[in-house]
């Protein structure tokens, strides 16, 4: 499905074959013009058109699709393929006009880049990037077209590997964009995500619904109180003790951002017996799990209001498992020190803010690497061209000669009426 559209590397070859640099410019013909622009508006109208393909299978009953033999790797394949489409720009927030004036813009280019010959290489460069960009201003809103709520629908699909891939595809469509995530919340997304996330038997599918919340709720006031509200902190301490690092590291990462955004959660999080889980995960194997679980512990370390901090610092097992850390870093070859520098620096500052002394790191010279902190600047190549104009007219004056040195040494520093002349002294 995903190669019906046209072979935009084929027309690049194309130009190469006929401007690339070697051969003098050719005059376009009226036909050739035609043609180009023909070319140009038949890919901006099949972006559209193959959206609102999709968008129309996914709205098709399983069962008619079973029937004219779709499997499940073709949807998938499907869904793969709107994901390109929808990753990169949300084109129901650009008015008409702009896009219309962009596109326009961008086909004269395209067109100059096509047919005035110039370096090859230069011209491969231009080529990649203008097609690039070109696709880039044609991507679709995908709710403009219907084809968001049945996306959302595939969430519930019997098939993991759609439910799994569906939610991928809204992992792309909310990501850093306010307005889809608006618009996935009025869907009502957030709901089989949820269900998905906490008790898809499928850890796969669990894994790309927790991605997707992440991405919905992320600088979402209504996504992280609805989260709150349908008991997600549930979902996220039964993803810490999952036996799958990927799932445990996104929920991690969640629950430090969340602990960011809102220090009072710090006490819910304690309650619901985290900070246990975080010290088991605090020696995994996985040096991302280790580092987000000493994040995470470090944050409630911080917390000055739930009483947090005050637990943690009285846990046996944390000073265990710190020290435990501190052994393993102190028998790390270089090489890994250099890449464990952000454990390092959580491992210390973990334990200064609970017993409030450095960390044996400090002691041993392993916290800060020789050469870590040390900034090298960039060499001074503009500052004569850029050199403010008083001081370089400073710099530019001729040296005055040694006697005229001694004449303006001898002259005294008027501070106030000169000296009486000598022939008034006389009379």
């Amino acid at each position: 499905m995903a190669g019906d559209g046209m072979k935009w590397d084929g027309l690049l070859k194309w130009s190469l074959s006929h401007a690339d640099g070697t051969r003098p410019a050719r005059n376009l013909s009226e036909e050739d013009r035609k043609w180009f622009m023909e070319a140009m508006q038949a890919q901006t109208v099949d972006v559209v058109k193959r959206m609102k393909e999709i968008t129309l299978v996914m709205k098709t009953p399983g069962d008619v699709l079973d029937a004219q033999g779709i499997k499940p790797c073709d949807i998938v394949d499907m869904l793969d393929e709107l994901q390109e489409h929808v990753e990169s720009i949300d084109m129901a927030n650009v008015s008409s006009h702009l896009a219309s004036s962009l596109i326009l813009v961008h086909r004269l280019v395209y067109e100059l880049l096509l047919f005035v010959p110039m370096n090859s290489l230069l011209k491969i460069v231009a080529l990649a990037l203008c097609t690039s960009y070109f696709k880039f201003l044609m991507r679709k809103n995908l709710h403009s077209i219907g084809g968001l709520v049945p996306l959302l629908g595939y969430l519930k699909n019997s098939d993991a590997s759609i439910r799994a891939k569906a939610a991928d595809v809204v992992t792309t469509i909310v990501q850093n964009n306010p307005r889809s995530q608006q618009l996935v919340m009025e869907a009502s997304g957030l709901e089989p995500l949820l269900s998905n996330f906490v008790s898809d038997p499928d850890i796969t599918v669990r894994t790309k619904a927790l991605g997707a919340i992440s991405s919905l709720i992320r600088n979402n006031k209504e996504g992280i109180n609805a989260f709150r509200i349908a008991n997600g902190y549930a979902g996220l301490r039964n993803a810490l003790g999952s036996e799958n690092i990927r799932f445990q590291r996104k929920a991690l990462n969640l629950i430090n951002y969340l602990l960011r955004e809102n220090n009072a959660d710090c006490s819910v999080v304690s309650e619901l017996g985290f900070p246990r889980l975080m010290m088991h995960l605090a020696s995994s194997n996985d040096s991302d799990v280790r580092e987000a679980a000493l994040g995470g512990l470090l944050e409630l370390a911080r917390d000055r209001t739930s009483g947090s901090s005050t637990a943690l610092a009285e846990e046996d097992k944390l000073r265990e498992v710190l020290q435990d850390r501190i052994k393993s870093i102190s028998s790390m070859s270089a090489e890994d020190l250099g890449a464990a520098r952000e454990e390092r620096h959580l491992v210390n500052s973990l334990w200064n803010t609970c017993y409030n002394e450095p960390s044996s790191l400090r002691d041993k010279g392993l916290l800060v690497l020789p050469g870590e902190d040390a900034l090298e600047l960039p060499p001074d190549v503009a500052s004569k061209v850029f050199e403010p104009p008083l001081r370089a007219w400073a710099a530019d004056r001729p040296q005055s000669s040694s006697v005229d040195d001694k004449k303006k040494a001898a002259s005294p520093l008027l501070l106030g009426p000169g000296p009486a002349d000598s022939s008034h002294q006389e009379q």
